[in-house]
């Protein structure tokens, strides 16, 4: 009897296990899923929203889960250390997975954002008002490859990265404005206004997203779902990626959000500027001051001359 039953809860763990492998999300691996009335249903961490697996999950619930997701042991920051949390946030999603217009932190400072979850204004008090969500239609994507001794040729570029885009982020290529390769860097243009997508499309935002975790080996996708780039059976290393996000509205900031570069450009043309006309007065006095000499000396001599 006991045999028989060891037997029979053997089978049931057995089988629990192999559902729970058929059961899982194979676009979003910070997901949890469990059979529901015969269906693989997956909810995203953090949300607890349920997502289709079949197609990408929204960035709104990847960052939301990537926020959610426990951490390791945090170690001793550097006394002039600082965090630039711009990048990830524990966002406020609706009931599609689509970012809210207005983001807000833990200490009710709030700002705006676009539909790629990225902030277009200032940071401010809950008063700040977001009327809408403003479409990032143009992703502007910079990549560079490491150094290699003989450049890959445009088309093979072009053509791989294509061919990745559209199989593994599941986007439509009219969505994919241009490729464009120039040693070491590639340029890649998403382009997506509300009217031309439909219900069925993946979002170019939600793309970008994927791409870069991909490319910062943190994808989202389970991990038996490789990241890889070749471009003529040869690997394409990645070293750095940069992406821009283009409004259909212009964003919002003050002159204080101005880049640090800028920044440091007009300091030193006004410090140029300073030092110019300070050398320019002593100039002009210290000449001033040489010819009332000569004019003197020589008004001297003609009266020494005159009298004479």
């Amino acid at each position: 009897m006991e045999a028989t039953f060891r037997i029979v809860l053997f089978l049931m763990v057995t089988a629990s296990l192999a559902e729970e492998n058929l059961c899982s999300c194979p676009t979003n691996r910070r997901t949890r899923c469990a059979m529901e009335q015969g269906s693989c249903v997956c909810k995203a961490q953090g949300s607890n929203q349920q997502v289709d697996c079949s197609t990408l999950t929204s960035k709104c619930l990847l960052m939301k889960a990537e926020v959610s997701a426990p951490k390791g042991k945090r170690f001793e920051k550097p006394e002039t250390g600082f965090l630039d949390n711009d990048g990830l946030y524990d966002p406020d999603c609706d009931n599609n997975g689509i970012f809210k217009a207005r983001q807000c932190n833990q200490t009710d400072t709030c700002w705006c954002v676009n539909s790629a979850g990225v902030r277009r204004t200032d940071k401010s008090d809950t008063n700040i008002q977001c009327n809408k969500l403003v479409r990032t239609s143009w992703i502007f994507i910079e990549l560079k490859h490491k150094e290699r001794e003989t450049p890959f040729s445009q088309s093979e570029v072009a053509s791989s990265l294509l061919r990745l885009i559209q199989n593994r982020y599941m986007l439509r290529p009219t969505f994919i404005s241009s490729i464009e390769y120039d040693q070491p860097f590639i340029k890649i243009e998403l382009k997506q206004n509300a009217s031309q997508k439909s219900y069925k499309d993946v979002d170019i935002a939600d793309v970008a997203y994927y791409f870069e975790k991909d490319i910062k080996l943190d994808s989202p996708f389970a991990s038996n779902n490789i990241f890889n780039i070749t471009v003529k059976g040869e690997p394409l290393h990645i070293e750095n990626v940069l992406i821009y996000y283009v409004d259909e509205i212009p964003p919002e900031f003050s002159m204080q959000f101005l880049k640090a570069g800028v920044v440091a450009v007009a300091v030193v043309v006004l410090l140029a500027i300073l030092i110019g006309i300070i050398v320019f007065v002593i100039m002009r006095r210290w000449r001033t001051g040489k010819y009332e000499k000569v004019e003197i000396k020589e008004m001297g001599e003609m009266q020494i001359n005159g009298v004479s």
